[in-house]
C-alpha cells in the first residue's frame, strides 16, 4: 500500500524518521531448543548445537534461517531472494536510537531518510519509500496512511529482517523495494532477568527490564512460559526545544499443551510524546547563507505549540498445531490502534532574501486514528513426489484498515534563523482541506510450492488480493472502488557443495493505496511493480558467515506524485525504475569478533510523469550509492577477558534537492566508536556515533526543505543481568 492523501505538498515536509532505545542482554539465554544439530567444534570435535529458530536469537551477527521469505522457515543460503537479518547482538552492540537507525550497515536500505527526527521510522530499500506499506510486525503489515504512523520501540525486538524486492506473492499489498519484517521478543524456556539504563549527551535518559521464562506454578512445567519488556524514556534531542519520550510495555505469554502445540500472545502499550521536525532550506544547510550556516540546534517551530503525541496499542496471538506427515497449521493475528496528534509549525523558505535571515513558516495540524485488524491461516505441507521434495504452503489472509483522518493547514508568522524570537502564538489554521473516514477491506489467497531437486530448489508463488476501498468524505464527495489483482513470484537456486549458490527470480509487487487523485477525483488505483533479480551467495565450508551479492531491475507503475497544477493534490501517473547491485558480507570471523560490510549502487530513474522535463530524473531525497562496515571484537581470556571494542564506517553518496536535479546534496562519510566490558552480570557500555561530529545534510525534498542529519551522539549505558 502507498501513502497517499491531499497532503502530497506536506508528506515531504512533515513526517519524518524516529528514534527508539536500546538494546537488551545477549539472548542466548533465550534460544529454544526445539532441534539439535551435529556440528564440529571449534576444537575439532563435535559439539551439539540447537539449530537456530527464525523466530529467535541469531547466533553472533550470522543469521543462518528466515521465516520471512517462504513464510516456511528456510535456509537463507537457500533462499532465491536477497536477504538481511539484524540480529540481537548487533542491536545490542551497536546500540542504534530507532529502527532506521538499526538498518545502518544492511546493503540496499537507506533509513533515516529525513534526519535526525524523533517522530518517525522511514525507510527507502532499492530506492523506493518502504515505511507505508513494508513495515511488518511478526508477519502481519503495520500499514501507514496519512500521518497514522506506527513506531516500533527496538528494545522490544529479537531481530529484523530486510527482504528486498517485491514481496506480494506472499504479502499483497506491500512497497516494491522490499519489506522490513520485525520480530518481537518472545517467552524463553531459559529464564531471562535483565535490566538497562543509560544516558546520552543531549540528556535523554531511559531505563528499562526484560524477564520472562517458565511459570514456576503447580500443572504447569514445561507448559506455559512468559516475558515482559518494558521501557521508559525522556530527555532532549540535538534540537532545542526538542524531546523524545517514551513508555513502552509488552507482556507475552506462550502455551505449549503439547510437543504438537504451541500458542502465544503478543501485547504491546506504547505512548508517544515528541518535539517536531525542522524544514530548512537548501541555502544556509547544503550551501553557507550570507550569515554562515544555520545551526544544526536550531528549532525552527514554536516551543508551546509543536508537539506529536502517539498512542499505539497492540495485541495478537500465534498459533501452530502439527499433524502427522509434519503437516502444520498456523494463524497468526493481530488488532491494533493508533492515535497521532501532530501540532506543527514548520519552514517553508527564507520569507525575504536569505541575508536577512527570515524563515517564512507554515502552520499545520492532523490527527490521525487508525484501526488495523489482520489474521493469516497458513498450511504447511511436505511431501516427495519421486526425486522431488515439496514444501507447499497454502493461504488465506484478511485485513482491515479504517483511517480517521482531519488535516488542516495556515499561514504562521516568520522566524529569524540567526536571533530567534519565538512568538508562541496558537497555529493559524483555516478549514480542514481533509477530512474523512477511510475504509479498506482486503482478502487474499495465495499458494507456494518450494520444490527441490538435488541441488536445485524452486520457489513458486502465487496470490491473489481483492480490495474494497470506500471515502466517507465529510467535505466533499464520497466514493469507492472495488479492485483485485494476482501477484506471482518464480525462483530458482542452486546450492553447490562447495558453498556457492547462484539464483535467478522473477517477481510482481501489488499495492493498494489510500487516497484520490486530484484530477479525476476518484480513489486512487493500485501501484504495481515487477522486478528480474540474479545474484550469487556464498557460504565457503567451515567458515561461520556468508557473502551475498546481487543485480536487480526494479519498475514501479503507478506511482503517485505530486500535481503540477495544483502542489496539495496528487495525480497518478507516473513509474520510475530502480537498476542497480548489491553486495554483503557478514561473519564470526574468530571467537569475540564479528564483521559485517556492504555496497549498494544503483540507477533511479523517472520513466513516466505527467510532466515530460522530469523523465530521466532521479527523484529527490534518494542517494544512488552507499556502503559501510563494521567490527566489534571482545578478549576471550587474559588480563583484559571481557573487555570489547569496535567501530564502523558510512558512506552515503549524493542525492538530489530538486525534481529536476540543479540542486545537489553531496554525500559524506561519517564513524562510529563502540566500547563495552563485561563482568558478572554487568555490562558497561559506550557508543558514539558520528564521532567526528560531522555537520551533514541526509537529504532535501526541495530547496525549501532540508533535513540535517544527527550530530555526535555520546550514549553511556549500564546492564545487569541475573
Amino acid at each position: 500500500m502507498a501513502l497517499a492523501s491531499s497532503a502530497a505538498a506536506l508528506v515531504a515536509s512533515a513526517v519524518t524518521p524516529a528514534t527508539a532505545q536500546q538494546s537488551s542482554p545477549p539472548s542466548a539465554s533465550s534460544v529454544t531448543l526445539d532441534t539439535l544439530e551435529v556440528v564440529g567444534d571449534r576444537r575439532g570435535g563435535t559439539a551439539i548445537a540447537a539449530a537456530e529458530d527464525p523466530r529467535g536469537p541469531v547466533a553472533g551477527y550470522v543469521a543462518t534461517r528466515s521465516v520471512s521469505s517462504t513464510k516456511t522457515d528456510t535456509a537463507i543460503i537457500r533462499t532465491p531472494q536477497a536477504i538481511s537479518v539484524v540480529g540481537r547482538q548487533q542491536i545490542d552492540d551497536q546500540k542504534p536510537a530507532s529502527l532506521a537507525e538499526a538498518t545502518r550497515y544492511a546493503p540496499g536500505v537507506r533509513g533515516e531518510t529525513f534526519g535526525a527526527d524523533p517522530r518517525n521510522d522511514w525507510f527507502l530499500i532499492r530506492g523506493f519509500t518502504a515505511q507505508e506499506s513494508g513495515y511488518f510486525l511478526d508477519g502481519l503489515q503495520l500499514f501507514t496512511s496519512a500521518f497514522a504512523t506506527w513506531k516500533l520501540e527496538p528494545f522490544g525486538l529479537e531481530r529484523l529482517e530486510i527482504l528486498r524486492g517485491p514481496n506480494s506473492g506472499l504479502y499483497g499489498g506491500a512497497s516494491p523495494g522490499g519489506i522490513i519484517n520485525a520480530v518481537s521478543k518472545r517467552p524463553p524456556i531459559v529464564p531471562i532477568r535483565y535490566v538497562e539504563t543509560g544516558v546520552d549527551n543531549y540528556g535523554n535518559a531511559y531505563a528499562g527490564f526484560d524477564i520472562g521464562g517458565p511459570v514456576d506454578a503447580p500443572g504447569t512445567e514445561g507448559k506455559l512460559f512468559y516475558r515482559l519488556v518494558g521501557l521508559g524514556r525522556a530527555g532532549g534531542t540535538q534540537v532545542d526545544y526538542v524531546n523524545n519520550d517514551r513508555f513502552f510495555f509488552a507482556p507475552s505469554i506462550t502455551w505449549k499443551p503439547d510437543a504438537d502445540t504451541s500458542l502465544t500472545v503478543l501485547a504491546q502499550v506504547q505512548r508517544d510524546r515528541a518535539g517536531t521536525q525542522n524544514f530548512l532550506p537548501y541555502e544556509g544547510t547544503v550551501t553557507p547563507a550570507p550569515f554562515g550556516f544555520i545551526k544544526t540546534s536550531r528549532f525552527t517551530g514554536d516551543p508551546a505549540t509543536d508537539r506529536l503525541t502517539r498512542s499505539q496499542d497492540m495485541i495478537g496471538y500465534e498459533f501452530e498445531h502439527r499433524f502427522d506427515n509434519d503437516i502444520k497449521f498456523r494463524q497468526n493475528a493481530r488488532h491494533g490502534t493508533v492515535t497521532v496528534n501532530l501540532f506543527n509549525r514548520y519552514g517553508g523558505g527564507y520569507a525575504t532574501t536569505p541575508a536577512a535571515g527570515d524563515l517564512s513558516r507554515f502552520d499545520f495540524f492532523t490527527r490521525g486514528a487508525a484501526v488495523q485488524s489482520d489474521i493469516d491461516n497458513q498450511l504447511v505441507i511436505p511431501f516427495r513426489t519421486g526425486d522431488f521434495g515439496h514444501t507447499v504452503l497454502a493461504g488465506f489472509e484478511y485485513r482491515r484498515y479504517q483511517i480517521d483522518d482531519y488535516q488542516s493547514f495556515g499561514f504562521g508568522p516568520s522566524l529569524n534563523l540567526i536571533r530567534p524570537i519565538y512568538p508562541n502564538t496558537p497555529l493559524n489554521l483555516g478549514a480542514p482541506y481533509q477530512n474523512a473516514l477511510i475504509t479498506q477491506n482486503q482478502f487474499a489467497a495465495y499458494l507456494q510450492d518450494e520444490i527441490t531437486f538435488g541441488n536445485f530448489s524452486l520457489v513458486l508463488s502465487g496470490r491473489h488480493d481483492w480490495v474494497a476501498t470506500d471515502n466517507d468524505n465529510r467535505i466533499g464527495a464520497s466514493t469507492s472502488r472495488d479492485t483485485s489483482a494476482f501477484s506471482g513470484r518464480v525462483a530458482l537456486i542452486y546450492n553447490d557443495e562447495s558453498g556457492l549458490a547462484p539464483y535467478v527470480s522473477y517477481a510482481q509487487g501489488f499495492n493498494p493505496t489510500v487516497g484520490l487523485n486530484g484530477v479525476t477525483g476518484q480513489l486512487l488505483l493500485p501501484e504495481r511493480s515487477e522486478q528480474t533479480e540474479v545474484g550469487l551467495k556464498y557460504k565457503p565450508p567451515g567458515f561461520d558467515g556468508y557473502f551475498a551479492a546481487a543485480l536487480f531491475d526494479l519498475t514501479r507503475s503507478n506511482v503517485v506524485t505530486t500535481n503540477p497544477l495544483n502542489v496539495q493534490q496528487v495525480v497518478q501517473t507516473g513509474a520510475v525504475n530502480s537498476r542497480g547491485a548489491e553486495i554483503e558480507m557478514v561473519a564470526n570471523l574468530a571467537p569475540g569478533l564479528r564483521a559485517i560490510a556492504s555496497y549498494t549502487a544503483y540507477d533511479l530513474s523517472v520513466t513516466r510523469d505527467l510532466n515530460s522535463a522530469l523523465l530521466g530524473r532521479t527523484p529527490t531525497n534518494t542517494p544512488e550509492q552507499y556502503g559501510s562496515l563494521f567490527m566489534d571484537y571482545t578478549f576471550q581470556s587474559g588480563v583484559l577477558r571481557g573487555f570489547g571494542f569496535g567501530g564502523g564506517v558510512r558512506g552515503v553518496g549524493r542525492s538530489f534537492a530538486d525534481q529536476a536535479n540543479e540542486f545537489r546534496v553531496p554525500g559524506y562519510v561519517v564513524g562510529d566508536l563502540v566500547a563495552h566490558y563485561d563482568w558478572e552480570g554487568w555490562r558497561f557500555a559506550l557508543n558514539v556515533s558520528n564521532v567526528s561530529d560531522e555537520r551533514i545534510v541526509n537529504s532535501c525534498s526541495t530547496v525549501t526543505a532540508c533535513y540535517y542529519g544527527e550530530r555526535r551522539r555520546v550514549l553511556g549505558s549500564i546492564g545487569y543481568r541475573w
